[in-house]
């Protein structure tokens, strides 16, 4: 297991969010945190590289509890693509370059810029490489923080809704990027989604939350439309098209 996740909790004051959250993921999977607006999704996501201190619980990636460390060794094995990100005046090449930091020394070397380089090839962004990001429309915005995290190098990708404001071409584009690098590079991610046929059509496995815990964890072969009824109130049934599973509201 690249990734364990031991008995978190959490709490907004007196407010339970999170209780007793169990799972691991291994090297060169994808995993989607799955239920409805409120659930407790993000908060997760952001209880495991420490921008939020669960009430108890261990985060191991492998096997180095990332409670204990420093935000800087976190960031070394983690990278972290938030809902929406704050647009700054620099270049779309200097925000990737951020990416960075957490491996810099002194200097920002050769190898910094050649894979920054690299990053902005795989995801398309040559054209806008020198824009400033508070110029980008929302989706381009959101692609050049994926490259950003990407840089990283991460062990681990965490990603909050990646697909949010991308039109149809980018989500797949950016979701293809995404499982590509996580089948070539030896690294994992997780994504919180609301769209379950894109989580379907990535994703390895699948958390479902429902009142702050798991009520429903497993591959695609294990989700039945009862479970998805269940977390969201919908009635579906599930089709295979194409080799690809759909979730059809009935």
């Amino acid at each position: 297991m690249i990734l364990e996740v031991n008995g978190i909790e959490f709490r907004y004051k007196s407010k339970e969010i999170l209780k007793d959250i169990k799972f691991g993921l291994k090297k060169n999977e994808i995993l989607s945190i799955l239920g409805p607006n409120g659930v407790g999704k993000t908060t997760l996501l952001k209880c495991m590289n420490a921008i939020l201190k669960p009430k108890s619980g261990t985060i191991l990636v492998d096997e180095v509890d990332l409670l204990k460390l420093e935000q800087i060794e976190i960031a070394r094995r983690m990278g972290y693509v938030p809902q929406r990100c704050e647009p700054a005046r620099l270049t779309a090449f200097d925000a990737i370059l951020l990416g960075r930091m957490p491996h810099m020394k002194w200097n920002i070397s050769p190898e910094d810029v050649m894979l920054v380089e690299t990053t902005i090839k795989k995801l398309h962004l040559e054209d806008m490489a020198l824009s400033y990001i508070d110029e980008l429309s929302g989706g381009e915005l959101q692609k050049v923080s994926i490259a950003r995290a990407i840089a990283q190098n991460p062990k681990l990708l965490l990603l909050d809704e990646p697909t949010s404001s991308l039109d149809l071409r980018n989500q797949l584009e950016i979701l293809d990027t995404v499982r590509d690098i996580v089948r070539k590079e030896n690294v994992s991610a997780i994504m919180t989604m609301h769209d379950l046929n894109l989580a379907f059509r990535y994703s390895d496995k699948f958390l479902f939350l429902k009142n702050g815990t798991i009520f429903a964890a497993g591959s695609m072969n294990e989700i039945t439309p009862d479970m998805i009824h269940e977390v969201y109130g919908v009635p579906v049934t599930i089709q295979n098209y194409m080799d690809v599973s759909v979730v059809i509201p009935v």
